[in-house]
C-alpha cells in the first residue's frame, strides 16, 4: 500500500469546501499537523488519516487542485473593460496562467505550496538555529546571550564586506573584508545567504562561514532576513531549526521600549520638558506631548502587525514561535526547546536525508 508523510502547510475545514464529493468524507486538519497519505491515485483529492492515529480515513485536496484553484480567473473577471473615445465598451481577454506540479521543477519552492513531504527521525541536533522576527523584538540581545552562555555549543558568523578596514581594524575580527569585485562575483554564484548594500558598500553572510562553524561542531546562530529561509530549509547541510520571536502585546512592548531607552538612551527623544519650553504655551506644551505619544502608539502599533503579517507569511518554515513578553522566561524557552531536540524524535523534510 503507498504511503507517505506530509506536513500540512494551510489550514483545511471539508465543511467549507464546496467541490468536496461528500462534506461527511473530508478530512480536516490544520497547519503543522503530520498527514499519513493513503492514496494519490485521484488528481484532485487524496485519501489520508492524521498521522500515528488510528482515526478514519478522508479525503483532502491535492497539490494539483489547489494549483488549479489558485490559477482560476472566475468568467465574470475574465475581461477587462475599457471604455472608448465613442462611449463603447471594449473588452481586452484576460491571460489565464494554469500552474501544474508536472511541468514546473520550481512549483515546489514556490509560495504556494500547500503540503512538504516529511519523515520521521530519531533524535539528533540541528545545525543551525535560526532567529527570525521584526526590528527591534530582541533577536540580536537572544543571540548574543546564547552564544556568551555557552561559546562551546553555540558561535556566530562574521559578515563579509567590501567597505575598506578603519585604521586598527583587522579581518576576521568583526569584519571578512573583500575586494568588492570579489564579493560581486561570488554573489553572482549564489555563495551569500543574504547581502545588501549600505553607503556604497556591500555587506553580506557567506555560506562558508556558516559551514565553517558547523563543521567545528558548533551550532550557528542565526538573525537573518526572513528571505533566507527558503535557502536554509531546502538544504540538508544546515538543517534549521527556526524560531520565530513575535511581539508582544501593546503594554508590553511599551515597557521593553521604555527599559531600552532607561538603559540606553534613545536616538529620538519622546519626552518633551514643559520648563525648558517656556516659549510655547501650556497648550503647545501638551499638544506635543500628546503628538509624541500618538506617534509611539503607531510605531508600537505598526511593529505588532509586521509582526503578525512576517509570521503568516513564513509560519510554513518555522519550528517554534514565542511571544517575548519576558527576556529571561524567552531564553529559557529557547533553551529547553533546543534541548528536546536531543532526544525526541523529529519530523523532518525528506530532502534532509535522500
Amino acid at each position: 500500500m503507498f504511503q507517505c508523510y506530509m506536513r500540512a502547510l494551510f489550514d483545511y475545514d471539508p465543511t467549507e469546501d464546496n467541490l468536496l464529493p461528500c462534506q461527511e468524507i473530508g478530512l480536516s486538519f490544520q497547519r503543522g499537523d503530520i498527514l499519513q497519505i493513503i492514496n494519490v491515485k485521484d488528481p484532485n483529492w487524496w485519501q489520508a488519516r492524521h498521522a500515528g492515529e488510528d482515526g478514519p480515513i478522508g479525503l483532502i485536496p491535492s497539490q494539483e487542485l489547489e494549483e488549479r484553484r489558485q490559477a482560476y480567473v472566475p468568467p465574470e473577471a475574465d475581461f477587462v473593460h475599457k471604455i472608448s473615445i465613442c462611449g463603447t465598451r471594449i473588452s481586452k481577454k484576460k491571460r489565464k496562467t494554469m500552474y501544474k506540479t508536472k511541468q514546473n521543477g520550481e512549483f515546489d519552492k514556490a509560495d504556494l505550496m500547500l503540503y512538504e513531504e516529511v519523515t520521521k527521525m530519531p533524535p539528533f541536533k540541528r545545525k543551525t538555529l535560526v532567529l527570525i522576527g521584526v526590528s527591534g523584538v530582541g533577536r540580536r540581545t537572544l543571540k548574543n546571550r546564547l552564544i556568551n552562555s555557552d561559546p562551546d555549543k553555540f558561535a556566530s558568523v562574521l559578515p563579509h564586506t567590501s567597505r575598506p578596514p578603519r585604521p586598527l581594524e583587522e579581518s576576521g575580527k568583526a569584519y571578512w573584508f573583500t575586494e568588492r569585485e570579489d564579493m560581486e562575483q561570488e554573489i553572482k554564484e549564489n555563495r551569500f545567504l543574504e547581502f545588501g548594500e549600505h553607503n556604497g558598500n556591500l555587506y553580506g553572510t557567506h555560506l562558508d562561514s556558516i559551514r565553517d562553524i558547523i563543521r567545528s561542531g558548533k551550532m550557528c546562530v542565526l538573525d537573518c532576513a526572513p528571505s533566507a529561509l527558503k535557502i536554509l530549509h531546502n538544504s540538508a547541510e544546515f538543517m534549521p531549526y527556526v524560531i520565530f520571536v513575535a511581539s508582544p502585546g501593546m503594554e508590553q512592548l511599551k515597557q521593553l521600549y521604555a527599559e531600552r531607552r532607561s538603559a540606553h538612551g534613545s536616538q529620538r527623544s519622546l519626552q518633551f520638558d514643559r520648563q525648558s519650553s517656556i516659549r510655547f504655551s501650556s497648550r503647545r506644551a501638551k499638544t506635543l506631548e500628546s503628538l509624541a505619544s500618538l506617534y509611539e502608539d503607531d510605531d508600537l502599533i505598526s511593529a505588532v502587525e509586521e509582526s503578525a503579517l512576517l509570521q503568516r507569511k513564513y509560519d510554513k518554515y518555522l519550528d517554534m514561535v514565542i511571544v517575548n513578553e519576558d527576556f529571561d522566561v524567552t531564553f529559557r524557552a529557547v533553551t529547553d526547546a533546543l534541548e528536546a531536540l536531543s532526544h525526541e524524535h523529529q519530523w523532518v523534510p525528506v530532502n534532509w536525508i535522500y
